[in-house]
């Protein structure tokens, strides 16, 4: 069966860099941590994945197009080109995209989307004979598990992998309503804001009572708590645009299809990749 791994690169490159213990460099001053970091995780995901095909999926700058539904969306993030190089995540870019080259993966910046849209895709033309890991922090994904379909929280030891049963247990919820989920409660990492008195547990039990947001919004007279009735009244508009935001529904153009992204792994460590990029 094909195994199609999907690699949220921002998201692990940042992981990466900011969490290695102390800023590294190499015999001619370079600071090489974050390239480090990546090609190590990468390499120990991929062995235990063990794809038949893999990309590395990166977002590129450009406006962001849910930016035009909240312009609140994401307004939290630093901005990195006026950060020091020493504090940028992405100074060292240009090293990860030759590790990644040197290993023959292929890999892409999105110019009108983000990378959830590009992974989206993927997951939502999947062959019926095709499984998909996406490795990646951004729980978004988690609507997009299904029985083939799986998300990969990359951490070492303490790596997990988040399957149906992994969302049923942890929300209470099927991942089909994590967007759903996800827009009662809101996203801090996103500056998305949900609707007061919106838990986690009273959105489970709203979702498991209605099914859907709209079906919620539709029906919002038949909730019996008052405070929580109230809320979703006085926030139904944010809701929505809450929901248009979150919920993924792929994009028409992918940058590569699946035939281009056939991979096999001959056992590369990351030294011998570093040092094939002429770092080490």
């Amino acid at each position: 069966m094909e195994r199609l791994l999907v690699v949220d690169g921002s998201n692990l490159l940042f992981q990466m860099f900011f969490g290695m213990p102390s800023r590294i460099v190499n015999r001619q001053g370079k600071a090489i941590q974050g390239t480090l970091g990546f090609t190590g995780a990468l390499l120990k995901i991929i062995r235990m994945v063990r794809p038949t095909h893999a990309a590395v999926l990166f977002d590129g700058e450009h406006e962001n197009p849910r930016a035009a539904i909240d312009a609140g969306y994401k307004a939290n993030r630093p901005d990195y080109s006026k950060a020091a190089e020493d504090e940028s995540p992405f100074s060292q870019i240009g090293d990860v995209y030759a590790a990644l080259e040197f290993l023959g993966i292929k890999h892409a910046e999105t110019t009108v989307c983000e990378t959830d849209d590009w992974i989206a895709g993927y997951a939502l033309s999947l062959e019926a004979e095709s499984e998909m890991v996406i490795s990646s922090f951004d729980s978004d994904f988690f609507q997009l598990v299904n029985e083939r379909v799986s998300v990969l929280r990359y951490r070492g030891k303490k790596t997990a992998l988040c399957t149906p049963e992994f969302i049923r247990k942890k929300y209470g919820i099927e991942p089909g309503q994590y967007a759903d989920f996800k827009s009662l409660t809101g996203d801090a990492a996103d500056n998305i804001r949900g609707a007061k008195k919106i838990g986690l547990k009273t959105a489970a039990w709203l979702l498991n009572e209605f099914g859907t947001l709209e079906n919620i919004l539709v029906n919002v007279g038949k909730i019996e708590k008052l405070s929580v009735r109230e809320s979703i009244l006085q926030n139904m508009e944010r809701l929505r645009k809450n929901y248009q935001i979150i919920r993924l529904t792929g994009t028409g153009e992918l940058p590569f299809a699946m035939e281009e992204l056939f991979y096999v792994d001959d056992g590369k460590r990351t030294n011998e990749v570093l040092k094939g990029i002429g770092l080490m």
